[in-house]
């Protein structure tokens, strides 16, 4: 009787547990933007009255638009809250407004480049859903009224939401001028558009974490309960995952002994192989000169008939000079002696591809026959040489 209370128990457990991670289920709501670039598009009004504050909404007189979307806009948003601008906007001084002071008489354009750092306030009053008020400070450079300044801005805006990626940007710059010279002054700007997100990288909000806490704690509890009842289980699965890693292991073994087999094999293949071309005779000059003797055509015609026989072999040919001579002079004969024994390769049909061919003048002396040493001529002519070392097998 007491098996089957207990047993009743671990269900009912079981069945609570599963109904309330069935509630706890994250949703769509349970997530927000960490960081994303934005892309801006809409039109700007410039207040460049010269009063900055007073009469700020007196659109008639001192606000100056086009008819057309005027203003763009570019940035990266970061997770800290941290966010960096670029902005460009178009615009122009109309008759009959008051610009710098005086009612302006000549249409005149406006251009502004501009760079911002702003912070969501969102993270300091929390999450507010569609609503992503922001405050800013940056550098621009503006040229308007015929008269061009840098600026330093100060902006304060929000955004609003209509889908995840689409809303809507209100914000108002204060541009104050680097230097007020040549009557320049200060001018508000103000701006609303459509923006973008794109690249966007989402985590969970605050509630949302604290459901997924609590969802990590009913799967524990479901995966404890679980879990009295699968040790056999596990223990056989764990006896099969060992049987088959002892498996890969062995697989793992042969393949590094075939590879080791594959690796000795092809060194021996090359050891043969170069000691056949050593078996052919060396190839020597006379002093001074770059012609091939017939010795060197025979050496050099076995060379051709191996590298013909084994299609896979490409070898190295080096041409050196002895000590005597100037350098300029020995590496000019060396290449003279590398190109002739070159072309000759080639021209008993073996494909260029399969010979590199380098000249070193008098750089590698076979014995101690440098310059100033007295050798004897059969010791000089050793170094007059072809050297041809087997590079692919």
């Amino acid at each position: 009787m007491k098996k089957i209370k207990i047993g009743v128990l671990v269900i009912l457990l079981h069945s609570i547990g599963s109904v309330w991670a069935q509630d706890l289920q994250l949703t769509a709501k349970d997530s927000i933007v960490k960081s994303s670039w934005i892309f801006g598009l809409g039109y700007n009004f410039v207040d460049d009255s010269g009063d900055v504050f007073d009469e700020l909404l007196d659109v008639d007189k001192q606000w100056n638009a086009v008819a057309f979307p005027s203003r763009i806009s570019i940035g990266k948003y970061f997770e800290s809250g941290i966010g960096v601008e670029a902005i460009g906007s178009y615009n122009k001084y109309k008759v009959g407004k008051t610009v710098d002071g005086s009612v302006n008489l000549e249409e005149t354009d406006y251009y502004a480049v501009d760079t911002r750092v702003s912070y969501d306030l969102n993270k300091i009053i929390g999450e507010t859903a569609w609503f992503d008020p922001y405050l800013g400070v940056g550098l621009g450079y503006t040229d308007a009224n015929n008269k061009g300044r840098g600026t330093y801005n100060g902006v304060v805006g929000f955004r609003t939401w209509i889908t995840e990626r689409i809303g809507l940007d209100f914000n108002s710059s204060g541009k104050w001028a680097m230097n007020k010279g040549d009557g320049v002054t200060n001018h508000l700007q103000h701006a609303v558009g459509v923006v973008y997100q794109f690249k966007v990288e989402k985590g969970l909000s605050k509630k949302g974490l604290e459901k997924q806490a609590q969802i990590e704690e009913v799967l524990k509890e479901q995966q404890r309960v679980a879990d009295s009842t699968a040790i056999a289980k596990k223990q056989e699965e764990e006896a099969r995952l060992l049987a088959e890693q002892l498996k890969k292991e062995q697989e793992a073994l042969r393949l590094v002994e075939a590879e080791k087999e594959k690796a000795a094999a092809q060194k021996q293949r090359r050891e043969d192989l170069q000691a056949k071309i050593n078996s052919f005779g060396s190839i020597n000059f006379a002093l001074n000169s770059s012609y091939l003797d017939r010795k060197t055509k025979k050496t050099l015609n076995s060379i051709a008939e191996l590298l013909k026989e084994n299609p896979t072999v490409t070898v190295k040919l080096g041409a050196y000079t002895d000590s005597r001579g100037t350098d300029k002079y020995n590496l000019w004969l060396s290449q003279r002696r590398m190109q002739r024994s070159l072309d000759y390769i080639i021209s008993k049909g073996v494909v260029a591809e399969k010979v590199t061919a380098k000249a070193y003048g008098e750089e590698v002396l076979l014995n101690n026959c440098e310059d100033d040493v007295y050798c004897t001529e059969q010791e000089h002519s050793i170094n007059r040489r072809i050297e041809i070392i087997i590079d692919k097998i």
